[in-house]
C-alpha cells in the first residue's frame, strides 16, 4: 500500500508550491478619455434579464452592447461596432470581430431589422434564457411607475436640469442622484451629488423650447433645476455627478455611467412638468405657478 498523502502548508496536494500572486486593482489611464473601469459596468438588461455591457460613446451618451464580440462577417455593416480606450464607435475598425448593439438582440422588443442566421441563433438563445429567468423568478421586467398620489407627483421622478446651459434629463430625483466615483473599498460611493454645504440649484419656469429642425412646441414653460448660477467647478461636479469629496479627487475610478441624458422636448414630453415642486413652493410664496396641494403637477 502506498502512503497516504496529505497537504503541507503552503503547497498544492501534488506537492507542488503555492504561488501567491498580489491582488492588482484596476486604475484607470492619466490620457484615458474614459474615467470608467471597464469590468465594473455588466449589468442586467431591464426588459429582458441578459448581460449587457455599457460603454460611453464620444458624446458622452450610454450605450449597451452584447458582452461577447461577433465575427464581423456575420453582423450588416450598419450595426458593427468598435471599442477602443474605452469608448464606443459606432464602425468597424477592420479587424474580423465586431460588437453589437443589445438592441439588435434583444428578444423583450422587435428586431430592428432582419437578422442574419447567427444573430437570429443568438436572439433565439438570449430568449430561452429571458423565459428560464421569468420561470424561476430571477428576473422581472422593470418599468416606470406613474406616480398615483398628488404628494409624489410634486416631486418629479425624472427632473429636467440645466448645467453650463445644457439641459439634461435626470434617471432620479435630484436629492436622489448617487456620486458614481470608487471609494478605497472598491465599492461605489454612497454620498449624493447634493451637498447640503455648498449652495444648490434653484427650481425655476423655462420655456420648453425644441431643437432647431424640430416641430414646435406648445408656448408653456417648464420646471426646470437651474444650476447655470452655480461656480463652473460646481457645475462640472454636478457634469461628472461625483460628491463634493471625490471631485477634489480626479484620480480616483468612476464605477457607474452618470444618469444624464440630453434633454428632448420631443423625446421626453411625459417628463415635462408645467408647474414647480413642492420644495419650490415652500421656499417662497406660493403663486398661481406653482403646484397647488390638491393638484398634480404636469396638470393645468
Amino acid at each position: 500500500m502506498h502512503p497516504r498523502h496529505t497537504a503541507q502548508p503552503g503547497r498544492h496536494w501534488d506537492g507542488t508550491p503555492v504561488t501567491r500572486r498580489p491582488l492588482r486593482s484596476l486604475r484607470v489611464a492619466a490620457d484615458s478619455p474614459s474615467r470608467l473601469l471597464r469590468t465594473a459596468q455588466p449589468a442586467p438588461c431591464r426588459t429582458c434579464g441578459n448581460r449587457t455591457d455599457w460603454y460611453t460613446r464620444s458624446h458622452g451618451r450610454p450605450i449597451g452592447l452584447h458582452p461577447h464580440e461577433m465575427p464581423a462577417a456575420a453582423v450588416p455593416a450598419a450595426c458593427r461596432w468598435h471599442v477602443a480606450s474605452g469608448i464606443a464607435y459606432p464602425s468597424h475598425d477592420g479587424s474580423a470581430w465586431c460588437r453589437i448593439p443589445h438592441t439588435l438582440l434583444c428578444p423583450a422588443d422587435d428586431a430592428p431589422e432582419p437578422l442574419t442566421p447567427p444573430l437570429a441563433e443568438l436572439r433565439r438563445r438570449l430568449a430561452l434564457r429571458t423565459r428560464r429567468l421569468l420561470d424561476t423568478g430571477a428576473f422581472t421586467p422593470t418599468t416606470e411607475a406613474e406616480p398615483t398620489s398628488p404628494a409624489a407627483t410634486c416631486r418629479p421622478a425624472r427632473p429636467v436640469v440645466q448645467i453650463l446651459y445644457g439641459r439634461y434629463l435626470a434617471a432620479r430625483p435630484v436629492d436622489a442622484i448617487q456620486c458614481v466615483a470608487q471609494t478605497r473599498l472598491r465599492q461605489r460611493c454612497t454620498s449624493p451629488v447634493l451637498d447640503p454645504a455648498d449652495p444648490s440649484g434653484i427650481w425655476t419656469l423655462m420655456p420648453a423650447t425644441a431643437r432647431q429642425g424640430q416641430l414646435a412646441l406648445p408656448a408653456r414653460d417648464m420646471a426646470v433645476y437651474d444650476l447655470t448660477h452655480l461656480p463652473y467647478d460646481t457645475q462640472i461636479r454636478w457634469r461628472t455627478q461625483r460628491c463634493a469629496t471625490h471631485a477634489a479627487a480626479p484620480a480616483a475610478a468612476d464605477l457607474a455611467l452618470t444618469d444624464w441624458e440630453p434633454f428632448d422636448p420631443l423625446l421626453h414630453h411625459a417628463h415635462i412638468h408645467h408647474r414647480l415642486p413642492d420644495s419650490a413652493q415652500r421656499k417662497g410664496r406660493p403663486t398661481s405657478r406653482t403646484c397647488p396641494a390638491r393638484r398634480p403637477c404636469g396638470q393645468a
